[in-house]
């Protein structure tokens, strides 16, 4: 993301990318320390025309309008109205007032690889000029102030999955690369290769914007890829999560692609994760390593600080209910599910465990200064997700809540949550968990609506009779 923090207007060069990773300063500017610079200012100094003024829906699906730099002062002022209903899940209804789109200048991010002279500013919807509750980026916004009054900043790290496939005439799909068909394809050399004008793109992409692209592969299914960025602060790791997602939409159209983030594309393949890297910190300092002469929370053996381990068990003993937010989907538990694929593992937790550096767990530990969450898929909504993540953890801290020994590789303890089996099971886990209910901006109408929206996704799926059904009950009988 672009620094704005600049008195005046800067020539494009002396702009700065700003991983936000320190929080802003307490002390209140004076009006002569006020920023004078402009959206309109930042745009004209990249060269860009055209700016997409950007927000999610609950689904996590993009909404922007078109923006052209000579209306940036409109957008700015908040005279750019979207109507809320028609744009998706968002709490609306059609009589409802306008959402009004109010721009995040920490947020300018030109993308001139995708169409010269464009950028992306994600905003915040406002209703009757107050943020709106309902809007994912502002439910975020509202956890990360919650935590900000205890003095602490959450950092996270994405893990970004997707395939690339071709739709076919009868519908069915198939992997853009036709030569990637292995069973155990993951980290091959030759895949990455035959994709290497699209990875590198992407790559390039992702380091002109700043974020510090360090590693590109081949997962563990036929036509799976993995583009790994740098963590920063939790706004704009998801603000770049949304970015990403809809770079690779674009930038695999252009190469005749279909770029998916669909959990379970293929039956018979891996399914496709959204892993979240989290820590905690204060005034600079991380928090979950342990202190000078502590026993490791009781000797446990993964070098965590007492606040990492009470972390670490408000969200183990909130999972049933935040899987309705980190796999959204009815084809999310097609994923969560699977007891196999053709590589021999699904790498997709179905109990609530945790552990070292073993990728079995919902929550794996890889060092003391992080946890990697790794039940979340490739729909989720990054801002909600994160948003109940902090949530479950937060509770855990103010109830100490003891997450017990870590569990060994490939094992879970007796008592671990098993996750949810279907998208209307992590519903019904989400009605009866107030904590995680009332995850968004702390309201639990909020949580109701969404539930309430996922269980009508459910029965919608539930009541179209599929091919498996002709076939088992056809002539059964």
């Amino acid at each position: 993301m672009t620094s704005v923090a600049t008195p005046a207007v800067t020539p494009a060069a002396e702009f700065t990318t700003s991983e936000r990773t320190e929080p802003p300063a307490a002390r209140p500017a004076t009006p002569a320390e006020v920023p004078a610079i402009s959206l309109a200012d930042i745009a004209r100094a990249h060269n860009v025309r055209f700016l997409l003024a950007t927000f999610v829906d609950m689904t996590g699906k993009p909404c922007a309008k078109l923006v052209p730099v000579e209306a940036a002062d409109e957008l700015e002022k908040g005279a750019m109205g979207f109507a809320g209903y028609a744009a998706g899940l968002i709490g609306q209804k059609p009589q409802d007032a306008d959402l009004i789109a109010v721009p995040d200048l920490t947020s300018f991010t030109p993308v001139p690889f995708i169409r010269e002279g464009l950028a992306i500013i994600h905003c915040d919807p406002h209703v009757n000029g107050k943020p709106w509750p309902y809007a994912p980026r502002v439910i975020l916004k509202n956890a990360l102030a919650r935590l900000a009054d205890q003095g602490i900043q959450a950092k996270v790290g994405a893990e970004v999955e997707y395939f690339l496939v071709n739709r076919n005439d009868d519908g069915t799909l198939s992997t853009a690369d036709a030569r990637d068909d292995s069973p155990r394809p993951c980290y091959d050399a030759r895949g990455v290769t035959r994709m290497y004008e699209h990875l590198t793109s992407i790559s390039e992409a992702m380091n002109s914007l700043g974020w510090g692209n360090y590693a590109n592969d081949h997962e563990d299914a036929a036509g799976q890829f993995e583009q790994n960025f740098n963590y920063a602060d939790a706004l704009t790791t998801a603000d770049r999560v949304v970015t990403l997602r809809y770079i690779l939409n674009i930038l695999a159209e252009q190469r005749g692609m279909t770029a998916t983030f669909m959990p379970k594309p293929f039956t018979d393949r891996t399914g496709t994760g959204l892993h979240f890297h989290l820590s905690l910190w204060s005034d600079g300092k991380a928090l979950f390593p342990e202190e000078g002469d502590a026993t490791d929370g009781g000797g446990r053996g993964l070098g965590l600080s007492g606040l990492a381990y009470s972390f670490i068990g408000g969200v183990l003993d909130h999972a049933p209910a935040l899987q309705a937010f980190l796999a959204p989907t009815v084809n999310s538990y097609k994923r969560t599910g699977a007891t196999t694929s053709s590589s021999g593992a699904t790498w997709s937790p179905r109990k609530a465990s945790y552990g070292g550096n073993d990728r079995t767990h919902m929550i794996r530990v890889p060092d003391n200064k992080r946890i990697e969450l790794r039940s979340g898929d490739g729909s989720a909504n990054p801002y909600l997700a994160i948003a109940s993540i902090v949530a479950a953890g937060l509770d855990g801290v103010e109830r100490s809540i003891d997450p017990g020994t870590p569990s060994g590789p490939g094992e879970s303890r007796p008592d671990a949550h098993l996750l949810p089996a279907t998208l209307l099971h992590a519903v019904e886990a989400l009605r009866r968990d107030p904590v995680i209910l009332a995850s968004l901006s702390g309201d639990a109408a909020i949580g109701a609506y969404y539930a309430d929206a996922k269980e009508d996704e459910f029965l919608s799926w539930h009541n179209q009779v599929s091919d498996w059904e002709i076939r088992t009950y056809l002539t059964s009988i």
